[in-house]
């Protein structure tokens, strides 16, 4: 039942992180960790949140295939789901839940663009090299629980990283536009 879905998720997920790094190009340091209003993230800040979110979550994909991985090899046969609904764009949705992965860079402890880029690069290159040639069979058939969108998957699991991503993406584009002429 190998579809192919993986490799297009992670190339989403590299191409839409290399957009946004185009479209930061040429701004300041400062700029980066600039904050919009008050008690408002930060360029900077909204981009290691999105690190830390899967930074946090990549540990427990990586346990879950480890530990379970014969069950999902037992299991394989079995149907699975490969994509899931945007829950982030929901109106319903808890945007609150942000503090729970609250940025370690910010403008009273800012890093350098650079910086930023190599973490986010290496860290969805580690990503890349845990989900490429894994049998999706067998990561469709491996669940780990979220509480806000229940029992998924390690493929859906990585969607929801992927969709999480771009909601913030686009908060970071649209700051960065005030600072264009």
């Amino acid at each position: 039942m190998t579809c192919g879905v993986v490799p297009q998720y992670l190339n989403l997920l590299d191409a839409q992180r290399e957009s946004v790094f185009a479209v930061l190009d040429g701004l300041t340091d400062s700029q980066l960790w600039q904050r919009p209003a008050p008690k408002e993230w930060s360029i900077g800040e909204i981009l290691n949140h999105n690190y830390l979110l899967f930074a946090s979550t990549y540990p427990a994909v990586k346990w879950i295939w480890k530990l379970n991985g014969w069950y999902g090899r037992m299991k394989r046969r079995r149907p699975y789901q490969t994509g899931i609904e945007d829950l982030y764009r929901s109106p319903k949705f808890p945007q609150w839940v942000g503090f729970l992965w609250t940025p370690r860079h910010n403008p009273r402890k800012p890093v350098p663009f650079d910086t930023l880029k190599a973490e986010l690069r290496t860290l969805h290159a580690n990503i890349r090299e845990f989900y490429e040639g894994r049998d999706e069979d067998v990561l469709g058939n491996l669940y780990l629980f979220d509480p806000l969108f229940g029992w998924c998957n390690l493929i859906v699991a990585l969607r929801i990283g992927i969709y999480h991503d771009q909601l913030h993406f686009d908060d970071v584009i649209k700051q960065a536009a005030q600072f264009k002429p």
